[in-house]
């Protein structure tokens, strides 16, 4: 298997490694692991695309390269230039520092790069490790998704049909709880929930010492329920989560009501 790994959190991140190795356990030993990653922090980028500017792109060492641009801008150079003639088989963003449960889904450049795979028509799973008391003061924090992310990408990738759809193809949303491996209770499907009674992102202004106003981007509580049966709910009940998705954002239960207003 070839397996093409990136990430939201820069081509240096711990997470990073995480996933690499998870990776190669999958891949196996005739497969080929490759990165092409952002050169830099890209965390909130959501689905962006360097569209209006071109993107450098770096050999950092063998199968391992760094892109000036975004998680889907990663995507784009490696099924676009980097893996052109050697296609991946699957395509692993993350695994990021921080959940991507809930509304944060929609920020979340891992969940981007994930995206940007499905639309070009390569299976595609998202993962991250949830951050908490339970596993803030670990010696790697990374544990749950580490011990457990193969087995969990296995069963996905074990279930028929599991990335068939059309026209959008379906792609994962996997978010480890915050505890250590051992705590870790079971794997759970579930849909994306919504932290309620929370403010969500918001801004704060700050002036500086020269008198110029910044503005700061300032986030939410995490460790809030989503409802039943939703992902952080899940994570915060010590269980893994696993979300299917699509980037078809067509609220279907609302074209009836729409059609009989404005038809």
């Amino acid at each position: 298997m070839r397996i093409l790994i990136t990430n939201d959190d820069g081509i240096n991140a711990p997470g990073l490694e995480v996933l690499h190795a998870i990776a190669t356990d999958l891949a196996g030993p005739e497969g080929e692991v490759w990165t092409v990653a952002p050169a830099f922090e890209q965390s909130g980028v959501g689905h962006c695309i360097s569209y209006t500017h071109p993107t450098m792109i770096s050999e950092f060492g063998p199968r391992r390269f760094a892109a000036e641009g975004s998680p889907a801008d990663c995507v784009l150079a490696a099924l676009h230039d980097v893996l052109m003639d050697t296609p991946p088989d699957l395509v692993l963003s993350g695994v990021n520092k921080g959940n991507n449960s809930a509304e944060n889904t929609l920020y979340s450049g891992t969940i981007g790069a994930a995206i940007e795979a499905a639309i070009q028509g390569v299976p595609a799973i998202a993962l991250s490790q949830y951050y908490g008391p339970g596993n803030i003061g670990l010696d790697n924090q990374f544990e749950a998704a580490a011990h457990h992310g193969a087995e969990v990408i296995r069963k996905i990738l074990a279930m028929p049909g599991a990335f068939e759809s059309v026209p959008y193809k379906l792609f994962y949303n996997v978010n480890f709880p915050p505890l250590p491996a051992a705590e870790v209770r079971g794997i759970r499907a579930v849909g994306q929930g919504f932290r309620e009674n929370t403010s969500g992102m918001g801004m704060r202004a700050d002036i500086a010492p020269n008198g110029r106003k910044f503005l700061w981007i300032t986030g939410a509580p995490q460790n809030v329920p989503s409802g039943a049966d939703t992902d952080a709910t899940a994570n915060l009940d010590g269980f893994i989560s696993v979300t299917p998705m699509r980037a078809d954002l067509t609220a279907y239960d609302r074209l009836s009501t729409l059609k009989a207003a404005i038809e």
